[in-house]
């Protein structure tokens, strides 16, 4: 009777722990005609950090305006971090933006959004 308790505990575990087949896994079925077609987006920017200063160059080579902001973050904790406002970097556009901290800068990022 003993036995027969830890081989069902047994078994029991063992088929928790083994994985599903692929086959059975739930997966998410999507029909191609309503799927979202997917359009190239978004300015290539190029950083350049002298010292204390930032100078961001996004060219933007598709059709569709991309709004870039430049974000900075300064090494120093007393240092103001600054988020720059939205600048359209039209198609075939270049825009060029700048930023500083007082010492060293921490990292920077440039964040993009499809104009509405």
């Amino acid at each position: 009777m003993r036995l027969s308790r830890r081989l069902a505990s047994t078994t029991v575990t063992v088929a928790c722990v083994l994985p599903l087949p692929y086959a059975a896994m739930a997966h998410a079925r999507v029909p191609a005609a309503e799927a979202e077609p997917q359009h190239p987006f978004g300015a290539e920017c190029r950083v350049r950090i002298t010292g204390s200063q930032v100078t961001v160059y996004c060219h933007n080579p598709y059709p569709e305006t991309d709004r870039v902001s430049l974000h900075v973050e300064c090494a120093r904790w007393w240092d103001l971090d600054s988020d720059g406002s939205s600048v359209d970097a039209e198609p075939a556009q270049t825009v060029r933006m700048t930023a500083r901290c007082w010492k060293e800068v921490g990292s920077v990022w440039v964040s993009h959004r499809r104009e509405s």
